[in-house]
């Protein structure tokens, strides 16, 4: 074949110095047949690869899915699979999944603050904040963000889904005054939701937007096409979504009572979003420019409100919960994702990765009784400092580039999503951004001595508790709940994960003096670390 390559190389000279009469010559030598056509499928080949634009990038962030969700991870354990999830798991096939990845955190907000930029939450202003609709955003217009980041790499960018990182809503009486209260009964009727007026998707980095301020779950229960109210149906009103109104709906009120869509049915919500995104695809596949996505998927939070059917397929009553029916949609959704990348023909250079913002929920009622286990083998699930709480799905896919049935266990976080797309994209991250997020193209590529995090520092829920893992010790710290100041922290246990990954709490070896040692130096390590404000990422 170098004969061939020799003669491509010399064609493609002459070709690009555009001398017709020498190309022509040129072609004259070829004698055999079978060298001209190998030669003209390597030209076109080198054609194409050398047109080839930067790969399109497509982030979904499922919520509160855990490992034992997803069927490819839940089979590493047991033979028992509940649910399938067919889509996903072609992509840990034709690509890399990681078997120790974990959320920045084992709660929502805090988890996709960190995931949106590379830092960890206590760098946040809010380090253990839950942001509603109406909070006001901690991004400032210098924070690099993952739309920000991709924007500067020259993309075209897109957030789809869920947000829950603070919006600002102008009022009637004062339309420049953003609204904001934390009080859940009270409803203000001089809101204005007609319209994000600040701290919402396009004000940091995203050229389209089309998001759920808080999900399904919250107040305000209204979806926003760039920044404007998307009215559900042609009579829909700004109204009073309450408790009275979602059980006409036959679904329970998840949180609080308050302003929305007058035909709100969070039952749409899924089809909706995925749709947007695969006519997002069908439009920018045949641009210049390659396209970002962040998709927030609104499956699996509660309430668990599946589409009947999506893309020809039944979901609803299909499996034994509308929790498990929650997690077939989702899976239906990534394959449309897919369908669509195929169709335009760009699926072999999209980077595809998909993760959780924290681990599965807790489970009763038909999925207890169906013996499903979100969080796997794993102690805990959301809110927990156990594996459960943090442990997520981490898929990669990049059919062009990345070697498929790949599967490592080096530990990894969501928010090293951050510097892995800045270094496939080719833009370069400033020291002061994305400052705990590790560049995972190494390993993605199989590089030998690719490195990740030699330790991970995590966040857990409510209860204030954090965790720092160092080759699988586990510490998991308290902090006083009552001091503003995070100043009071106290070790609460130490696990061996090399032996003791379930964290059976008779094998707990805080109080075990054999082991005072590792205690105070991990927990050292994490106020070291985290009060001298050390990055712990790595960009190159």
């Amino acid at each position: 074949m170098s004969y061939v390559i020799v003669f491509a190389r010399r064609f493609l000279t002459l070709f690009k110095q555009g001398d017709v009469s020498c190309v022509t010559k040129y072609l004259n030598k070829t004698i055999v047949k079978k060298q001209f056509i190998q030669f003209v499928a390597f030209f076109l080949l080198s054609i194409q690869l050398s047109a080839q634009k930067a790969p399109n990038i497509i982030v979904v962030l499922a919520d509160d899915v855990g490992t034992g969700d997803i069927s490819k991870y839940r089979s590493l354990h047991t033979d028992a699979i509940k649910i399938e999830t067919p889509n996903i798991d072609k992509l840990a096939t034709e690509g890399m999944f990681f078997t120790n990845a974990h959320a920045p955190a084992a709660l929502c907000a805090t988890s996709r603050y960190a995931i949106m930029t590379g830092n960890h939450n206590y760098r946040s202003p809010l380090p253990w904040g839950v942001w509603s609709g109406y909070a006001e955003s901690v991004f400032t217009p210098e924070t690099m963000t993952l739309g920000r980041l991709m924007k500067k790499a020259d993309y075209q960018t897109a957030f789809i889904g869920k947000w829950h990182l603070g919006t600002d809503f102008g009022r009637h009486s004062n339309p420049t005054k953003p609204y904001r209260t934390r009080n859940k009964n009270k409803i203000d009727l001089d809101l204005n939701i007609e319209k994000i007026i600040g701290g919402g998707p396009m004000q940091n980095g995203f050229d389209y937007s089309f998001t759920l301020p808080s999900g399904i779950q919250n107040v305000p229960y209204a979806v926003y096409e760039n920044d404007q109210w998307f009215p559900l149906r042609k009579d829909s009103q700004i109204g009073i979504i309450n408790k009275l109104y979602m059980e006409s709906l036959g679904i329970e009120l998840d949180k609080n009572q308050g302003l929305g869509d007058s035909k709100w049915n969070p039952k749409q919500i899924g089809p909706l979003l995925v749709n947007k995104a695969v006519d997002y695809i069908s439009k920018k596949a045949k641009e210049d420019k390659p396209f970002f996505i962040y998709y927030c998927s609104q499956a699996v939070h509660t309430p668990h409100t599946p589409a009947d059917e999506l893309n020809g397929i039944k979901i609803a009553g299909t499996t034994p919960s509308k929790h498990m029916d929650m997690i077939k949609e989702l899976d239906v959704q990534m394959g449309m994702l897919v369908q669509e990348l195929k169709k335009q023909g760009v699926y072999e250079n999209t980077v595809f990765i998909f993760t959780s913002d924290n681990g599965g929920l807790h489970i009763d009622g038909d999925t207890w009784n169906a013996r499903h286990e979100p969080s796997d083998i794993y102690r805990g699930c959301k809110n927990d400092p156990y594996e459960g709480g943090s442990r997520v799905p981490f898929i990669v896919s990049w059919p062009s580039k990345i070697k498929g049935n790949a599967k490592t266990n080096k530990p990894v976080l969501g928010l090293d999503i951050s510097a892995t797309i800045a270094a496939i994209a080719g833009v370069k991250l400033e020291e002061n951004e994305a400052t705990d997020s590790y560049n995972l193209l190494p390993i993605l590529e199989q590089k030998k001595k690719a490195k990740t995090h030699p330790f991970v520092m995590l966040q857990g829920g409510s209860a204030k508790q954090t965790m720092i893992i160092e080759n699988g010790w586990k510490l998991i710290i308290q902090f006083d709940k009552k001091d503003k100041s995070d100043a009071t922290r106290t070790p609460v246990a130490l696990f061996n994960l090399n032996e003791n990954v379930w964290e059976h709490e008779e094998f707990n070896l805080i109080n075990n003096k054999r082991y005072q040692r590792k205690v105070n130096y991990l927990l050292k390590k994490y106020n070291d670390t985290r009060d001298g404000k050390k990055p712990t990422g790595y960009h190159f």
